[in-house]
């Protein structure tokens, strides 16, 4: 299973987690597991080329782990592409249900 948790501090996103692999089907098939990562790899992409946004990413990927810190948090058009983001993650889980994927979204205090 994916599990992937977000932290926001008010209207700003704080830190990213993303670990695990779907399992929804053999790797280099498994479409849950493809569509994820297509949304969290663009959408971090997009921050770091369209936005001011700094990030710091560490990726351990025999693992499938993925952890983001925001240090001075998301503004304008980065929290816009994480919630463009978070939509699309939703949706997944929606439709392939939490057994492959879950999107779990804390409030921190600032």
């Amino acid at each position: 299973m994916i599990s992937i948790t977000i932290h926001k501090n008010s209207d700003k996103y704080t830190s990213l987690s993303c670990i695990g692999h779907a399992g929804f089907s053999e790797a280099g098939t498994d479409i849950v597991c493809a569509a994820a990562s297509v949304l969290v790899i663009n959408t971090l992409n997009a921050i770091e080329q369209l936005t001011d946004t700094h990030i710091e990413e560490t990726a351990v990927s025999k693992k499938g782990q993925l952890m983001v810190q925001f240090p001075e948090g998301t503004a304008g058009g980065s929290t816009l592409l994480m919630d463009a983001m978070m939509m699309g993650l939703l949706e997944i889980e929606r439709q392939y249900g939490r057994r492959y994927i879950t999107l779990d979204v804390k409030e921190v205090l600032s």
